[in-house]
């Protein structure tokens, strides 16, 4: 955030053509703690007029999304993480800025993530399927412009939506999947995402200690299942 007035004033203004790769997000400096842990980047970046962010779930996606910000016209915001992560896509992947990625199908509930925690997502989804739970899991790569139109099919076909990041949930992507509900499909929602400072400590400890790790995921997943019971009846 030392280097916030002039992307805001200097580079989004102006609309310059400047691209910004942001690393160490989420927890994934876990050893060096809080100080070192970006936490709140995506809701400041989003709020900027004329910025593009995005955040990599992998290394394929992440040359997916070098080239695609080099061929787009404006400021745009990369979100990369420290730690190592799972390959999960393929080489010829289909990567497009402000689409995002249905990555699993499923009708019970729809997990929408963001940056590497989408195996952590995948994993959950599994764990469900052992209890004959349909998940839907979506990779929100881009988080503005975010994909609206994905984002309310999922709403109107599963009837409950989970958001997972490694980042705040005010102003990241669980906020802004929230902002498309309440304007077009309110349905039942539930945000995962860092709701205070975290500590120094082993990153996979960590994502299981503040509620990113799969049996997490899928416990969110059946108890806003149940909300939207209620709401039927």
């Amino acid at each position: 955030t030392r280097g916030a007035d002039p992307i805001q004033s200097l580079i989004a203004y102006d609309k310059l053509n400047v691209k910004l790769c942001g690393t160490y997000c989420g927890l994934s400096d876990s050893y060096d703690g809080a100080s070192h842990q970006a936490i709140t980047d995506l809701a400041f970046v989003r709020a900027i007029p004329n910025m593009t962010v995005i955040t990599v779930a992998d290394a394929v996606e992440t040359k997916k999304a070098v080239f695609a910000i080099a061929e787009h016209q404006g400021p745009v915001y990369l979100r990369l993480s420290r730690a190592a992560a799972p390959v999960f896509y393929p080489e010829d992947m289909k990567f497009e800025i402000g689409r995002g990625i249905t990555v699993r199908e499923g009708g019970d509930v729809t997990i929408i993530t963001t940056g590497t925690v989408l195996h952590k997502a995948l994993a959950a989804a599994e764990l469900l399927e052992a209890k004959g739970i349909q998940a839907r899991v979506v990779d929100m790569h881009t988080i503005k412009p975010i994909d609206e139109e994905l984002i309310i099919e999922c709403a109107s076909e599963t009837g409950a939506i989970v958001t997972v990041e490694e980042h705040s949930v005010c102003g990241g992507l669980g906020s802004a999947v929230a902002e498309v509900l309440a304007e077009h499909m309110p349905v039942p929602m539930t945000r995962i995402g860092a709701t205070d400072f975290a500590e120094s400590g082993d990153y996979e400890q960590l994502l299981v200690k503040y509620g990113y790790g799969p049996e997490s995921i899928a416990e969110k997943c059946e108890k806003v299942m149940k909300r939207k019971q209620v709401q039927k009846k």
